[in-house]
């Protein structure tokens, strides 16, 4: 399955990702609490263009930090409201996470069911202060690792799954390996990768896309050859040309989610 990613709306340019519109949304800060009372934070922003697909965003290892805040900012300029939230709420406390900080003891003390839950919340505060009813995740290295199994879980409300190199053997991050799990995949997903990301290798990477052919849902797997981990995050102005087609990629397989989600 190829998505049609090559059409933006007329009045957003190619590299929209890469910079901020004038007069563009502002994200709110704010605190969610899940399911088992823990607080965590999430950075809504709100699109001035209703009826776009939410975004619930899964940022890296270090959390929330400033680059999802202006994620978030960038999805609602394009249309979709969305929501980035961070994954330490029960072991590091809330707030806006620098760049280099102490992760990794908290990311191996998560778990895909705390983040799964977190999300669920994560989906209700798009319903309730948005217009959007189809939700998409996007997640990115660990994130995007989390998007992946996230997409196997028949009880979340997610319509699509994206991500951004997510690691697909899950022993470095002590999870699940979304190559091993793939086969379970109940939602469609665009997954991209960096040909020179060598903590993915093309062995796990045709793993995970055999997984996804058994599993029946709709997907894509694209690799950018050269392109190295975090190339969309840490690299983006390096690797502009990759960056500049996967946001295109999000934002058709975005609108062709809504778009099937409806008819």
């Amino acid at each position: 399955m190829c998505f049609d990613h090559d059409a933006l709306p007329p009045d957003l340019p190619a590299d929209l990702v890469l910079r901020r519109l004038a007069g563009g949304a502002a994200a709110e800060v704010t605190e969610l609490q899940s399911d088992d009372g823990t607080p965590f934070s999430a950075a809504l922003a709100r699109s001035p263009q209703p009826g776009g697909t939410g975004v619930v965003i899964l940022p890296d290892v270090r959390g929330l930090y400033r680059f999802y805040i202006e994620l978030a900012e960038r999805f609602a300029e394009a249309g979709h409201d969305a929501v980035a939230i961070d994954f330490f709420g029960r072991t590091a406390g809330t707030g806006e996470r620098e760049n280099d900080w102490d992760y990794w003891d908290h990311v191996r003390q998560t778990t895909p069911e705390q983040i799964q839950a977190d999300m669920a919340k994560a989906i209700d505060l798009l319903r309730e202060r948005g217009s959007a009813t189809t939700i998409v995740t996007v997640g990115f290295c660990f994130g995007g690792a989390q998007a992946f199994l996230a997409a196997t879980n028949a009880a979340l409300p997610l319509d699509g799954a994206v991500g951004f190199y997510g690691g697909l053997s899950g022993e470095r991050l002590g999870i699940p390996s979304p190559k091993d799990e793939a086969g379970a995949t109940r939602c469609p997903v665009l997954a991209l990768f960096g040909g020179d990301d060598a903590s993915i290798p093309a062995a796990d990477r045709d793993v995970f896309a055999a997984g996804l052919q058994r599993s029946g849902a709709e997907h894509e797997v694209v690799v950018y050859p050269g392109a190295p981990h975090s190339f969309f995050d840490r690299k983006q102005e390096q690797f502009a040309e990759a960056s500049e087609d996967a946001w295109r990629r999000v934002l058709g397989f975005l609108g062709q989610v809504g778009a099937a989600q409806r008819t």
